[in-house]
């Protein structure tokens, strides 16, 4: 049987037929069958749960219409539907979470399937240089649980600094101490380390350390110590240091806001409706009383009119909303007429595009790294089924820390730059690399004799934490069913430049530790041909390295800025209503005036949490 064939069956990433499967033969590949029928038998009841909403015919009216099954979507619907006198409707333009998606190791893979928008920059001379067409891929959640169900599972909460300053930015209710309650309500924490004042251990999100750690990761860990950090719960009173990865998973599965919020819930709250493969195409807004008053969606090959009584919540992620949004009527009136949409709100929608950047370093070791064919290694599968071994890693993702640069004696400083670890390379396996949409010139030239000497290889990540650079997502026209374009603008702001070019240095300095030293970490040494007009390891090198590896880590946010309505760049008040249309709220990263300084995932359930418990409040509804 073909390694191919394998580990399709190992990952339950290809089907196989009952016809090809009689004939395998030998004792490896019976039990390769065996751990993956036990792995499917598992997960049986989760595809019952799936399944359940299929054939769900919409109502004409209901009280609240969710739009987007997301990270904050499957949290709002499910909070809305607690009262029992509601009726919501939540609205997914994907399919169903399937089996293979919740299993962490194979993240990366799941960037190359139905289950992602796909979505491409449009092409710069200063960023993603060595990407297809110098356009980086950026990756979102086409499914129930949107990007929770993509995304690399790391779980962190950023900075107390950020949200404080949320709250200076002219937004009351979303200083740290107005926000902590809810990072606890939803948390299901089992970090035995973490800091009691600060986790929460009962919510529906849950959290965990990851039941294996490879040597590497441990490396990281002691260097990063001796560089100066502490070990600490980087989500607790101080960010600032170094810890093994928080991640959103528990016994070896990922812990997305569909399974953590709606599975719950099946078969128990008839007043929520899910349905799945449904596009909103526009948010209906009275043009003369400027109200909104219900969406239209096509699903089932027909659009459809659906009423809503009370509100409509567009949680559809920093890009879908924004373009929802000004499909609507609502966005720059001057864009919008361009396109032949008639201005209804004025707002500056799509702009604030925020995002983290990460220009990965490889180095060689002598401790043994993970590698795409060890996977089809039935004791792994085994381990797997067992909840432990690497199969739990999420995509490789091992180990985090933080500094601040600028003051790196301060031991509870606002941190400027995250390392973190992956266990693998760029050769590892061959999603990593197309998922990146790396040019195979720059993949032959600097990763293809790593692959070619099946060398032991690590990354670090060295990701900028609050960029200064501002993108925009405009519409491509006003057929709903055509992308946007997103303007990234990376780089536009010399300091985001500089930032990451000092983060990989610290990155390269760890291998001086006695921590790495005791694993023989290198740099990997191969050049970037397109740098090559700069002496090697010079400033000018490394800032050319950096506007190609410009490896997007998947945080778009602001599109739809929260801020007073003096704020011209606002677009939602502190309630996140949006400014001039009544009846029409937004929840998601957009809101986000700043991007805060690491993972917004666990963000975006605390901005969801919130914003269910003012929609109750306003809607006269105390629990």
């Amino acid at each position: 049987m073909s390694l191919q064939l394998r580990l399709g069956l190992a990952l339950a990433l290809a089907l196989a037929s009952a016809c090809c499967l009689v004939s395998l033969a030998s004792a490896q590949e019976n039990n390769v069958l065996f751990e993956t029928i036990n792995f499917l038998r598992r997960g049986q009841a989760d595809v019952e749960l799936e399944n359940y909403d299929n054939g769900l015919v919409l109502d004409t009216e209901y009280d609240f219409i969710v739009v987007g099954a997301g990270t904050a979507g499957c949290a709002l619907a499910a909070r809305l539907s607690e009262n029992p006198k509601w009726k919501v409707l939540l609205l997914e333009a994907g399919g169903p979470e399937r089996l293979v998606m919740d299993v962490p190791i194979v993240a990366h893979f799941l960037q190359l399937g139905e289950m992602n928008w796909k979505y491409r920059t449009q092409p710069s001379d200063h960023a993603c240089l060595a990407m297809n067409n110098n356009r980086c891929n950026w990756p979102r959640g086409k499914v129930m649980g949107g990007s929770s169900v993509l995304n690399y599972m790391m779980y962190t909460r950023g900075n107390r600094r950020d949200y404080d300053r949320w709250q200076a930015l002219g937004n009351p209710g979303w200083s740290y101490k107005d926000v902590l309650p809810y990072f606890k309500k939803y948390e299901g924490s089992s970090v035995p380390d973490a800091e009691e004042d600060y986790v929460g251990r009962n919510g529906p999100v849950k959290v965990s350390y990851v039941n294996w750690r490879s040597k590497i990761s441990e490396a990281f860990v002691e260097a990063a110590q001796q560089d100066g950090l502490k070990y600490r719960d980087y989500n607790g009173r101080i960010q600032n240091g170094v810890a093994f990865l928080h991640t959103t998973t528990r016994n070896s599965t990922r812990w997305s806001s569909n399974r953590a919020y709606l599975y719950p819930l099946k078969g128990k709250r008839s007043n929520l409706h899910v349905k799945k493969n449904a596009l909103v195409t526009k948010v209906l807004i009275d043009p003369q009383t400027k109200t909104a008053y219900g969406v239209m969606v096509q699903t089932e090959g027909r659009v459809q009119k659906v009423l809503a009584r009370r509100e409509v919540i567009v949680s559809a992620g920093a890009i879908n909303t924004p373009q929802l949004l000004m499909l609507s009527g609502v966005g720059p009136a001057k864009h919008l007429r361009e396109v032949g949409i008639k201005p209804i709100a004025d707002l500056a929608v799509g702009y604030n595009l925020q995002d983290h950047t990460a220009p990965a370093v490889t180095f060689t070791t002598n401790a043994t790294s993970l590698k795409f064919e060890d996977f089809a290694d039935p004791t792994l599968i085994n381990r797997f089924n067992r909840m432990e071994g690497p199969y739990g890693s999420p995509g490789g993702c091992e180990a985090i820390a933080f500094w601040d640069l600028d003051h790196e004696r301060d031991e509870d400083g606002w941190p400027d730059i995250e390392l973190f670890l992956v266990g693998g390379s760029m050769s590892s396996n061959p999603a990593i690399s197309r998922a990146f949409g790396l040019k195979k010139s720059i993949y032959d030239a600097l990763f293809a004799e790593i692959e070619d000497k099946s060398l032991n290889a690590f990354m670090i990540f060295p990701m900028i934490l609050r960029p200064k650079s501002r993108g925009r997502i405009m519409l491509k026209s006003s057929d709903p069913f055509k992308y946007p374009l997103i303007h990234a603008n990376y780089f536009a702001h010399p300091y985001d430049v500089d930032i990451s070019v000092r983060g990989l240095l610290k990155a390269v300095s760890l291998m001086e530790q006695r921590g790495m030293k005791a694993i023989d970490a290198q740099l990997w040494e191969r050049k970037i041909p397109t740098c090559k007009q700069h002496p090697y390891k010079s400033w000018a090198y490394w800032a050319c390295y950096v506007r190609h590896f410009t490896f997007t880590i998947y945080h778009y946010s602001g599109t739809a800025k929260m801020g007073p309505k003096s704020d011209r760049a606002a677009v939602v008040d502190a309630r996140l209503r949006v400014h001039g249309i009544r009846n029409l709220r937004v929840a998601d990263a957009s809101i986000m005036p700043e991007i805060m300084s690491g993972h917004p995932n666990g963000p975006v359930f605390m901005i969801a949490e919130k914003a269910a418990d003012m929609i109750k409040q306003d809607h006269g509804f105390i629990q």
